[in-house]
């Protein structure tokens, strides 16, 4: 857990009053403004937040389960005797930002069930996500008319597995006890410790869930199974048995049983362990206590006989045993598999794929924003379809910044998709801004990466488009879908093959990094590793590039720091951890490596 400094700019809460209400009336704001909180305002109204809203917005599904609650709620309940005499509000969310827990009271403030900015406009809770430090919203600085008066910290809950936000603390409390100025939050030290106390609960629980899974596989494999330790973990049984033990995120795979499964085949395994362990939750006992034979793709040639893994007397998972069918084991046919621009079933991405969907019913222009790497051209062609995506014109104006050679050779009749909108030159936007004034229906779909400033014409481009925007989320705010990106990505093995499968060290190693270059970054490592590793079996953590194999650094890194931080770690590995050799290598002093080694934390 990391803390950030205190609110940064030191404007006083009415003169932020007075630039929120300009910034609503659509007035030029006074100087002096701290620009992060104009962007929260600007996010907010990208999103279509109004700022006057009375009701919360509709509450999502709450897991059915929740590791973090289980391991909060002992800390959250020590806490909330100290909230009563203060007025202040306690709200546990979860890595999506949905409310698991509350505690205490701000007069005026109901909580919210779903903090996401989509949602509510800027607050700390989402603020401390994305940033993956302690952050603080105050007064105005907050978008919504019915938070003017709360004052709020959150802070970042990290999960074992080494970096992951698990979720967000905060407290609220009335904005008047911080006078007249932005001040650090008075319980922002108590937000702190509870954190720390949470995230220290995790790492206690992680620890026994993750021995009773490889308990329950080595007994599963029977007495010809030998447990392997490597210099990652105690994650591979070598066993006659075709046995697989998954809980929802975690795999346990044997050698025998990786020479039958397929893709399809693990999703439906994978499937059928959150179903034992929802079932067992909410109290249906039949499916997760009996034992039971999961329906698999057609042709599998083979069943899974299924028993529940329990952890004090709660189902964690489940042990799969493959059996074939009499007779050999047919070829399984090659089942098409969802595009990877659609691929993955967190709440974040399916909310904005669901989203891009149902804007594309209709043949008004859609704006698609993200990081680099995100898939925002891969799913603008998806949204076309598979007859429209033959006719599409695409335009780069990272290429031809003022669509000189695009627009004026472009049939009104096709649609056109538009990317890097962020490169676009005066002339560029010029064009964009008169086609929609002519044709305000056209078949457009512009993709645009912020980060740059944005000039006068370029925002009114983005405004006029704000209304059917989405926002793809990073790859590190929905590292769930990894698991299931990964056969996606992977090059289709060859007849006979098994497919690319991963230990488990390897894949809570991708699962910790931060993927700075998102989608685009793991496909180029997933195919290299496909296409020139020598090794049979699963992918190993060993094999993983330099920068996954070892972590995310200790904070946030530019582009720059990240080519410079993963050059260390090659040069480190060539020479065998001798630094001074290293240093020569890298054409800089020992001194200067040991600094950066401490700056990286490597």
């Amino acid at each position: 857990m990391t803390t950030t400094e205190p609110s940064p700019a030191a404007t006083a809460l009415p003169s932020l009053r007075l630039a929120r209400e300009r910034f609503l009336s659509g007035r030029p704001l006074p100087g002096g403004v701290p620009e992060e909180v104009v962007a929260g305002w600007r996010r907010a109204r990208f999103f279509g937040v109004p700022h006057d809203l009375k009701e919360p917005p509709v509450a999502p599904s709450r897991p059915v389960e929740s590791a973090l609650l289980g391991a909060a709620r002992p800390v959250l309940d020590r806490i909330v005797p100290a909230l009563g005499a203060d007025r202040s509000l306690l709200v546990l969310t979860d890595e999506r930002l949905r409310v698991l827990w509350t505690a205490g009271s701000v007069p005026g403030l109901d909580p919210c069930p779903v903090l996401s900015e989509q949602e509510v406009g800027n607050n700390s809770a989402a603020l401390a996500l994305r940033t993956r430090r302690r952050a603080e919203v105050h007064g105005p600085e907050h978008f919504l008319d019915r938070w003017q008066v709360v004052s709020a910290v959150s802070v970042p809950v990290l999960a074992p597995e080494g970096g992951r936000v698990a979720g967000t603390l905060t407290v609220a409390s009335p904005a008047s006890r911080l006078g007249a100025t932005r001040s650090p939050h008075p319980q922002a030290a108590l937000a702190e410790a509870a954190a720390a106390a949470v995230e220290t609960e995790l790492r206690a629980r992680a620890g026994r869930a993750e021995r009773v899974l490889l308990d329950a596989y080595v007994r599963a494999a029977g007495g010809s199974g030998r447990a392997v330790v490597d210099d990652a973990a105690a994650d591979r049984v070598v066993a006659d048995r075709a046995v697989v033990v998954l809980d929802g995120r975690n795999r346990l795979i044997s050698e025998s049983a990786q020479q039958w499964l397929t893709p399809e085949v693990l999703g439906a395994l994978e499937r059928t362990a959150v179903s034992a362990r929802h079932a067992d939750a909410v109290g249906d006992v039949g499916q997760p206590r009996d034992t039971g034979l999961p329906e698999l793709p057609e042709g599998a040639g083979y069943v899974a006989r299924i028993e529940p893994v329990r952890l004090d007397d709660v189902v964690i998972g489940i042990v799969a045993v493959l059996e074939p069918l009499a007779g050999p084991v047919p070829s399984v046919p090659a089942v098409p598999r969802p595009p990877c621009s659609l691929t993955g079933s967190s709440v974040s991405w399916r909310h904005a794929v669901g989203r891009a969907v149902e804007l594309a019913r209709s043949p008004e222009p859609i704006l698609l924003t993200g990081e680099r790497g995100t898939g925002k051209s891969a799913l603008a062609l998806e949204l076309l379809g598979t007859a429209a995506r033959a006719a599409v014109e695409i335009a780069d104006a990272a290429q031809d910044p003022g669509l000189e050679s695009a627009l004026p050779t472009w049939p009104a009749d096709r649609p056109l998709l538009l990317r890097h909108a962020e490169r676009l030159a005066q002339p560029g936007v010029a064009a964009l801004n008169s086609l929609l004034d002519t044709r305000p229906d056209t078949r457009l779909l512009v993709t645009y990466t912020p980060g740059a400033p944005v000039g006068p014409c370029l925002q009114r481009l983005l405004d006029r488009l704000s209304a059917r925007s989405v926002t793809l989320p990073p790859l590190r705010e929905r590292t769930e879908d990894i698991r299931e990106l990964l056969p996606a990505l992977a090059p289709r093995p060859a007849p006979g093959q098994p497919p690319l499968t991963w230990t488990l060290d390897a894949l809570r190693a991708l699962e910790r990094y931060p993927w700075p270059g998102n989608v685009t970054e793991l496909a180029h490592v997933v195919r290299a590793l496909a296409e020139h590793r020598r090794m049979s079996g699963p992918v190993r953590r060993a094999e993983l590039p330099d920068a996954v194999r070892e972590g995310p650094a200790a904070r946030p890194l530019s582009p720059m720091e990240h080519a410079e931080r993963a050059a260390i770690l090659e040069a480190l590995r060539r020479h065998g951890g001798n630094k001074a050799r290293a240093a020569a290598a890298l054409g800089i002093g020992r001194a200067t490596l040991y600094r950066k080694l401490r700056g990286y934390r490597v």
